[in-house]
């Protein structure tokens, strides 16, 4: 038996190793990135089977696309916007917001009318529509 006692030096490199670590390394880097995304924080009511005897306020507040803001159709300010809930929170703490985002209004004002429910304690509803209609 005879040994080969000359070692033949490599000309390649294998990469397959290197390249199975770079794969592992972004998908924990993917993974961690979008699980550190925060969203809004938002309290939904929780369901009940009996029917509800009791009226409370409804206010349906409106976000145009040109930014303007509508209480029940009418124009107002996000200051008069705030006083006018205030106002009714105070007559009816349970009463409803409904806020409703054209489909070309900027988002940041939906968000805008969110955070102010959230500030003054107001429960809120989304309103939402099927495109088309």
């Amino acid at each position: 038996m005879q040994v080969n006692t000359e070692a033949k030096p490599y000309d390649t490199i294998n990469v397959t190793p290197m390249l199975d670590l770079a794969y592992v390394l972004l998908v924990v880097f993917i993974l961690m990135t979008t699980a550190s995304v925060q969203g809004l924080s938002i309290t939904l009511p929780k369901p009940s089977n009996k029917p509800s005897t009791e009226h409370h306020e409804l206010k349906i507040v409106q976000v145009m696309p040109d930014g303007a803001l509508l209480l029940n159709g009418v124009a107002l300010s996000m200051g008069e916007l705030e006083s006018q809930l205030q106002a009714a929170h105070g007559r009816d703490a349970q009463m409803t917001v409904a806020i409703k985002g054209h489909t070309k209004a900027r988002y940041e004002g939906v968000i805008a009318i969110v955070d102010l429910c959230n500030k003054l304690q107001i429960n809120m509803a989304l309103v939402t529509s099927r495109i088309g209609t």
